[in-house]
């Protein structure tokens, strides 16, 4: 199937591991240029060879922090300055911070709006009038499970990932007339850089685990129906469709990768 992404540019944030660099391969795979976004350039010069290598498409490394205001219009100009367009943004960017309420402290609640809420709320700033000039786009907003069916001692990030789900169903509205295209990906548990630090602070206290025998234990921990984790190519291959010509008529919805662990359709 042609997914109609040949020559279309592409900004990915979070995009130098896990469901960021899955989905930036994806789209290179088809053909897009794709322009990736995260702090570690060690990891994120990596990370784009590795994707060129395996697609021979346009990867271009922007080191660079999502919680600075200057960043958003920095990485939409490179887009311009190099292709003259957008047309997809996916905002992947952000880490987990589940606790009680009464530990997170302000520190914490800013800091994570800052990263998740702020951090994609400028880059469609920054996005939409160039989308509206090429008569649409696509913007896709990777939250979670939790901003649905918040669990015990989820916060702040639930309520964050909450705040990105109805971005994405009020954006929508808000762009239909536009042709500019909003969805978000609600994510359970996935293979990420995220998940293997936790299994390396597992092995701390259980040094004979492997990472199999870890993946099986979370999998069984967190009652996923299909009893595996998900691999991070499979949340990529969902945003790589979202973002497609294939998927023209797709807007305000939210879609559950998580092996059918989610309470909620």
């Amino acid at each position: 199937m042609d997914l109609g992404l040949q020559g279309k540019v592409a900004i990915v944030t979070g995009g130098s591991e896990g469901i960021g660099r899955a989905a930036a391969l994806g789209m290179a795979r088809e053909g897009a240029r794709v322009f990736i976004v995260a702090r570690r350039a060690d990891v994120l010069d990596q990370a784009a060879q590795e994707i060129k290598a395996a697609t021979e498409g346009v990867v271009v490394p922007v080191p660079a922090d999502v919680t600075d205001r200057g960043t958003a219009g920095r990485v939409v100009q490179a887009a311009l300055d190099q292709f003259g367009r957008v047309d997809i943004l996916v905002n992947n960017a952000g880490t987990s911070m589940a606790k009680a309420f009464d530990e997170v402290s302000d520190e914490d609640w800013e800091s994570d709006f800052n990263l998740k809420v702020w951090g994609a709320v400028r880059f469609i700033r920054a996005v939409i009038p160039e989308m509206r000039k090429l008569g649409g786009g696509r913007i896709i907003n990777v939250t979670n499970l939790g901003g649905r069916t918040p669990r015990a001692s989820s916060m702040p990030t639930s309520i964050s990932r909450a705040a990105g789900i109805a971005i994405t169903k009020g954006l929508s509205k808000d762009l239909a007339k536009d042709n500019i295209l909003v969805t978000t990906v609600c994510i359970g548990l996935i293979k990420s850089g995220q998940t293997e630090r936790r299994y390396i602070r597992a092995k701390e206290s259980n040094p004979g685990l492997t990472m199999d025998e870890f993946w099986v234990q979370s999998a069984i921990e967190r009652g996923i129906p299909m009893g595996r984790v998900g691999e991070a190519q499979e949340a990529g291959d969902v945003i790589t469709f979202l973002a497609s010509e294939r998927a023209s008529y797709l807007t305000g919805i939210a879609v559950n990768i998580d092996g059918g662990n989610s309470a909620v359709v």
